[in-house]
């Protein structure tokens, strides 16, 4: 199998703090516990977590990084970053892995410019001397299409969606970062490893998509992590990402959405019946949010036998996940951030009845969560405004 190849001659940058040499592309062992001088004797030096995490990967043949479902430029770049730690440290076989499709527009460019191999997981297998880390989610939340048994060695992540994660030898969850690549960052600066453009390109443009919300969820640590990627990053190949062409179905869908939008109090729920792509649900209530008479933004869209889910809020701890997971119960899977969560119902049938079904239980649950009384939605366009499009 193919790996990611991170060694891009006459590419890299230093951290402005470092005063040693970076180790890019050297094969090495995994660092050990350092030992610091103090007086007449030594004190040993507690291992840092990437100390701690290269040392459990070290006696593995092959590593396999897995992410969620349809992974997000933070997935991406995490993962990439995660290679280009383990390559050259450890001069081990990296496997970057996607489940499901990527289909938002600019997630697509991002893995066609930064040249990612993504294999897909269902085609991975894994021996009893290989290891896996799962990036970005963690296991038993729903998010995830491998049903197999998994080498799980490590899981890296930063959601509030709790996972079982009991039993998995390094832990590293943390809900205080926006970002895991700001966790993936700090390992890379913790081993004095200098890092290639492609990888802090990914890696910048992941960190922008978990952080450029308002009100904006960042940690002193996701800034500092920003500013160190920033003067390694390729701004060309940034603003290439960022501005994506767009087909034709996001704008059929963008439609659908507008004329199917109703709004209950300070929520706007958006219904899509036939969404070309799971990703879409979350472009619509990117751009639905900035509505300035809502506080919460929910859009509903059928994909192939599920409803997928988005939902957006500007309010500050919200706990958007917590309410969406509480509001989906036994219906499905859901979860997410402060501000921001997804998630997904198995539909039973796709007709038009049955899915009428679930929307309805699915609103009421919404209102009753937000504390907002039972009524009857207004039209974000109105039926006459939409006629009248249609007619001209």
């Amino acid at each position: 199998m193919s790996t990611l190849e991170t060694g891009e001659k006459g590419r890299t940058g230093d951290s402005p703090r470092r005063s040693k040499g970076p180790r890019e592309g050297k094969k090495a062992k995994a660092s050990l516990p350092r030992k610091k001088h103090q007086g007449s004797g030594y004190r040993t030096r507690p291992q840092s977590r990437s100390d701690r995490l290269l040392s459990i990967l070290a006696p593995a043949e092959t590593i396999t990084l897995i992410s969620h479902i349809s992974p997000d430029p933070d997935s991406l770049g995490s993962m990439m970053g995660l290679a280009h730690l383990i390559q050259t440290t450890l001069g081990k076989k990296v496997i970057l892995t996607r489940d499901g499709l990527i289909g938002r527009a600019e997630n697509k460019a991002m893995v066609e410019l930064l040249d990612l191999n993504l294999i897909p997981v269902d085609q991975v297998s894994w021996g009893d001397r290989d290891a896996v880390v799962m990036v970005d989610s963690q296991p038993k939340t729903g998010r995830h299409s491998v049903d197999k048994p998994i080498p799980l060695a490590a899981v890296i992540d930063h959601h509030d969606t709790p996972g079982k994660i009991r039993g998995i030898t390094f832990r590293d969850v943390r809900k205080s970062v926006g970002a895991t690549c700001t966790m993936v960052v700090e390992y890379l600066r913790e081993q004095n490893i200098a890092i290639p453009v492609l990888t802090a390109t990914g890696m910048m443009y992941g960190m922008e998509t978990e952080l450029t919300g308002y009100p904006r969820k960042a940690s002193d640590a996701d800034d500092e992590a920003m500013q160190w990627l920033f003067p390694q990053a390729d701004r060309d190949l940034l603003a290439k990402i960022r501005n994506a062409r767009l087909p034709q179905s996001h704008f059929e869908c963008l439609v659908q959405a507008l004329q199917t939008s109703f709004i209950y109090d300070r929520l706007i729920i958006s219904w899509v019946h036939e969404m070309p792509q799971p990703e879409l649900a979350a472009e619509v209530v990117d751009f639905l949010i900035r509505f300035e008479e809502v506080d919460w933004a929910v859009c509903a869209g059928v994909v192939e036998d599920k409803l997928i889910l988005s939902c957006r809020s500007s309010g500050e701890n919200v706990r958007a996940g917590e309410l969406l997971r509480k509001v989906v119960g036994r219906m499905g899977r859901a979860g997410g951030h402060d501000r921001r969560a997804g998630g997904s119902i198995l539909l039973e049938s796709t007709s038009a009845n049955a899915v009428d079904k679930v929307t309805t239980k699915l609103r009421r649950r919404l209102l009753r969560a937000l504390r907002i009384d039972e009524q009857r939605g207004q039209r974000l366009v109105s039926r006459k405004d939409i006629l009248q499009s249609l007619q001209s």
